[in-house]
């Protein structure tokens, strides 16, 4: 059997575990939080290094991207470093892939329509995939990079103005501490209705979901959520807030869809190359033989 873990600096209340077949082999699917806390991620690493088969890197991803430039998290690349004979993934080779795919998929069967539908993407940076497909797809569309992990409300209307004020700060963004930008530990388990305007302005709300979450208003009817991980208790949430459809990204493995960090940590273990050497051709051919689909929620006439 193999077995996948992701090691994700999340709240340890989001953890699971599941074991399943693809392709007639066995896998056990893992994810371990650790509530913010930096050493002991960095030791969970260290103790499992060499003795399963791949790691998602969980929490956090290992680039920022801005256009056809991307700049490596200092936090992530420590993290990184821990991992020296099992292979470790941010997530960024499905974000840039199996997203893409989803969204298309779903615009194309009719399930959320686009046109004439205001967006708002909450961090583009981090999924350029899911960036670059929602730009295409919507011609009415706000990325909220300075809003929502810098606390700046200026809204960014096109992929383009996205790209350059990235490369502009991108540099510094990096040396941060990464529990400044983005809500690790028990700070995801806290909402914080602020910059909700944004919000109630859009018709589709996308991105990462710890970022939808965290700033999450009392009332989103009618709403459509395009999003990744979804634990149940996230579901009934967004149920409660009057979400009417909730698109997940990564398919649905008993009861919740897993990160884009463990998907690929699974699939790399399938396609059996050196990380470096995997193209986003090998995923895609994969993703197609593993027929993966985007979980469709219909939560709220």
């Amino acid at each position: 059997m193999k077995h996948v873990v992701s090691v994700s600096l999340g709240s340890s209340k989001r953890n699971h575990a599941i074991e399943t077949e693809f392709l007639g082999e066995q896998f056990k699917i893992e994810r371990i939080g650790t509530d913010g806390d930096w050493d002991k991620a960095l030791s969970l690493v260290r103790e499992l290094d060499g003795k399963v088969d791949a790691f998602g890197m969980g929490g956090i991803s290992l680039y920022v991207y801005a256009g056809t430039r991307k700049y490596v998290l200092k936090d992530a690349k420590q993290l990184l470093a821990e991992a020296k004979r099992t292979p470790m993934v941010d997530g960024g080779g499905l974000k840039n892939t199996l997203e893409r795919d989803s969204i298309m998929r779903v615009a194309r069967e009719g399930i959320v329509d686009f046109k004439n539908k205001r967006v708002l993407m909450v961090c583009g940076v981090d999924r350029l995939g899911m960036a670059q497909v929602l730009d295409k797809l919507s011609d009415n569309i706000v990325f909220g990079d300075l809003i929502y992990s810098l606390g700046i409300p200026i809204r960014i209307t096109s992929l383009r103005h996205l790209e350059i004020l990235a490369n502009i700060i991108a540099p510094i963004i990096v040396n941060l501490r990464f529990d400044s930008l983005y809500p690790t530990g028990e700070k995801q388990e806290v909402i914080i209705p602020k910059f909700s305007k944004y919000y109630y302005e859009a018709d589709i709300i996308a991105g990462d979901f710890l970022y939808i979450r965290r700033y999450l208003p009392d009332h989103l009817e009618g709403k459509v959520i395009i999003t990744n991980t979804t634990t149940q208790d996230d579901v009934q949430l967004l149920k409660e807030r009057g979400v009417k459809l909730l698109v997940t990204t990564t398919p649905e493995m008993e009861g919740r869809s897993f990160g884009t960090n463990v998907m690929e940590a699974l699939l790399v273990t399938m396609i059996n190359k050196p990380v470096e050497d995997i193209t986003e051709e090998d995923y895609f051919s994969l993703i197609k033989e593993l027929d993966f689909k985007p979980g469709i929620k219909y939560l709220n006439d």
